[in-house]
């Protein structure tokens, strides 16, 4: 049986690849599959299927190609980090969340926040999920896909930030 999440995990993968070498999502992706087939990659539990195949490749090419406004989107929700300054890995996985929100209306918001945060779990440190929920979440909320929470009278604009998580 396909997997979305299995696919995100080759996305996100791919995502990886091309920002750290500086290649196109399209030979990242391509070695992946070669890796894949030669028995090399991360999930040799069962082979990958096609439609597996099909989604990480859509979701990998299209936040390539939407990469400057997926980055536009990022940098607004992420008041507090730069970009270049994030984690490679929780970097990617916000650009796949960001591309998923943006463009797979069809997809709810709520299942690509969860995946978000799944692979961080997965690929990132221990502090990737926290980091990771929290920006996708003010994404989701600036894109219209979920709605603010309402505040309490009086309460505080801020919220608080993770430990280490300041200005960088």
């Amino acid at each position: 049986m396909a997997s979305r999440r299995r696919a995100r995990g080759f996305a996100l993968q791919a995502l990886y690849h091309a920002d750290l070498t500086e290649s196109s999502v399209q030979r990242a992706l391509a070695d992946l599959w070669a890796g894949l087939l030669d028995g090399e990659g991360f999930d040799d539990e069962r082979p990958h299927e096609s439609e597996e195949v099909e989604f990480a490749q859509y979701l990998a090419l299209g936040t390539e190609s939407s990469r400057e406004e997926v980055d536009a989107i990022i940098e607004e929700a992420s008041t507090n980090w730069r970009l270049s300054r994030m984690p490679v890995v929780d970097r990617n996985i916000l650009r796949l969340a960001a591309y998923e929100l943006k463009q797979c209306t069809d997809i709810p918001a709520t299942v690509s926040i969860n995946e978000a945060i799944e692979l961080a779990k997965r690929f990132g440190t221990k502090d990737s999920r926290a980091f990771v929920n929290g920006i996708v979440d003010r994404m989701a909320r600036k894109l219209g896909r979920i709605e603010a929470e309402p505040r309490p009278a009086g309460a505080s604009k801020g919220r608080g930030r993770g430990k280490g998580r300041g200005k960088r």
